[in-house]
């Protein structure tokens, strides 16, 4: 199985999850690197550590929920084995990723943001992934690839299914 990230990430433990809490709690903007870090650890921001950071920071569970609702990078459900990404900055947009995050979503029967039903992967769309000069682009796990035809997207999905 291909990580998903940098890591592959591991089942929730509030344990853990209050060690990294309290690694950042003192920073000025506490939640977002508790966030981040979180994220990194469990794949997304598990329910059960809302209360967890609210109590860190003395904030509300409902201002915890408001930042990870509105970032969104930030997972509230555990994301596919692989998570494709999609580029639809302006240059990627001229070189067709329009018709090209279309024709995937078609593959996969999923829009962003959701993960197929055998939890293979998890479609996103981001707006630059830095490869302009060579758009459209997709990242698969930490892999970038440019100049992805819908061709091409099928034989990175097959290829990232067949890693499983």
């Amino acid at each position: 199985m291909t990580a998903v990230g940098s890591m592959t990430p591991q089942a929730w433990d509030e344990a853990r999850a209050m060690v990294l809490i309290a690694s950042f709690k003192n920073l000025p903007g506490a939640s977002m690197p508790i966030l981040h870090s979180l994220q990194e650890e469990f794949g997304y921001i598990p329910d059960e550590a809302i209360p967890l950071i609210a109590d860190a920071l003395a904030l509300s569970k409902a201002e915890v929920v408001g930042v990870i609702d509105f970032y969104a990078d930030f997972r509230k459900s555990p994301p596919g084995r692989h998570i494709m990404r999609v580029c639809r900055a302006e240059s990627c947009q001229a070189m067709g990723s329009d018709a090209l995050a279309s024709h995937i979503e078609s593959r996969l029967g999923v829009k962003p943001g959701e993960t197929t039903a055998d939890g293979a992967i998890t479609l996103e769309t981001v707006y630059c992934l830095g490869n302009c000069a060579l758009s459209p682009a997709v990242l698969i796990d930490d892999k970038l690839y440019g100049r992805v035809s819908t061709h091409r997207a099928d034989k990175l999905i097959s290829q990232a299914l067949s890693a499983d």
